[in-house]
């Protein structure tokens, strides 16, 4: 009797250095996790800041063009440090990286070139963050009937079509989409038209969903296919369940690590996307003010929407981690 008390009693103490150790490894993986995170982004800032500093030609002088005066382009060199040693650049820089603090833009002097980047990041993630969630919705819903009984011997067709969009360039079908639905038909705006508002935003969005859509319903379908013959899912038709229920809420579930891994591997690719859309389309945005930047040389702008498109692209991809790991317990295994 005594033995079964103490045993009873030591179980919560067991159980609070348990739950303990486990907080203390999540703790200790979010800290790795932020540090290789900002290692990676102060790699790629490195790389950004060698990259405008090392090419051959004066960039003061193409920033000015070839009409500026000698003073000119020493009072430019000057102003971005260009006349001092590489290493001193380097650390005004870093300081810079660490602060958010690069400087005022060369274009549009007064102006902060972290408050520019703050003005294109907006309409950005709104065209990704749309196109993300009609991509996964879409992509989803198009394993779900890939997997279900509903299409019969039709559900290879859905797996080809995945194939197919998958495979095909953002720039081969887009000009071609819009011609249709904005010129041709004219039942949709032109995503790049300032007049045209959510309806606008909408179809640049669902251009962008596509590619993403095709590839969240491969790999969905794939995951799904594995749970097919799991024993939950007999024994919630066993009860009377329809197969809608079966797959939607408990199959889906099951297959949500590797849908949420896919759909964060593919931000990248999404954000490249929004770049090309946004020239494509003249639409503003991070990417528009990326090439505008590079034109006309405004290196403190340059260097700060690069490092954001650098930490979105980290965030996202932490973000989709720390959902893939929430969903599925065997991550922390």
């Amino acid at each position: 009797m005594r033995a079964r008390m103490a045993a009873n009693s030591a179980h919560p103490s067991a159980l609070r250095s348990w739950i303990r150790l486990r907080s203390s490894r999540s703790a200790l993986a979010m800290a790795w996790g932020a540090a290789e995170s900002l290692v990676l982004l102060w790699v790629l800032a490195s790389l950004v800041f060698l990259a405008l500093r090392t090419l051959p030609g004066d960039p003061a002088a193409l920033i000015l063009g070839d009409q500026a005066t000698a003073s000119e382009l020493a009072a430019l060199r000057g102003r971005l440090g260009f006349d001092r040693p590489l290493y001193v650049q380097y650390a005004h820089f870093l300081r810079g990286f660490f602060t958010l603090d690069f400087g005022d833009s060369l274009r549009r002097p007064g102006v902060h070139a972290g408050a520019r980047v703050l003005e294109a990041l907006g309409p950005t993630g709104a065209l990704a963050g749309l196109a993300v969630a009609m991509g996964s919705i879409l992509g989803i819903a198009g394993a779900v009937l890939a997997v279900g009984p509903w299409l019969g011997a039709r559900r290879r067709f859905v797996d080809r079509v995945f194939v197919v969009l998958a495979s095909t360039p953002l720039l081969a079908f887009a000009p071609l989409l819009t011609y249709v639905f904005a010129v041709r038909w004219r039942v949709l705006p032109l995503p790049g038209d300032p007049q045209a508002g959510f309806l606008g935003l909408l179809f640049a969005s669902a251009l962008l969903a596509i590619p993403l859509s095709a590839h969240v319903g491969r790999i969905g379908r794939a995951a799904l296919e594995e749970v097919r013959g799991a024993p939950f899912l007999t024994v919630v038709r066993a009860k009377g369940g329809s197969f809608a229920r079966a797959w939607c809420l408990h199959g889906l579930p099951a297959s949500s690590g590797p849908i949420v891994t896919t759909i964060g591997t593919q931000l990248g690719a999404l954000l490249g996307g929004a770049v090309v859309l946004e020239r494509l389309f003249e639409r503003p945005g991070l990417g528009t003010l990326i090439l505008e930047s590079y034109a006309s040389r405004d290196l403190p702008v340059l260097e700060a929407s690069i490092v954001a498109a650098g930490a979105l692209f980290v965030a996202t991809q932490a973000i989709a981690g720390a959902l893939h790991a929430a969903m599925d317990p065997r991550v922390h295994a």
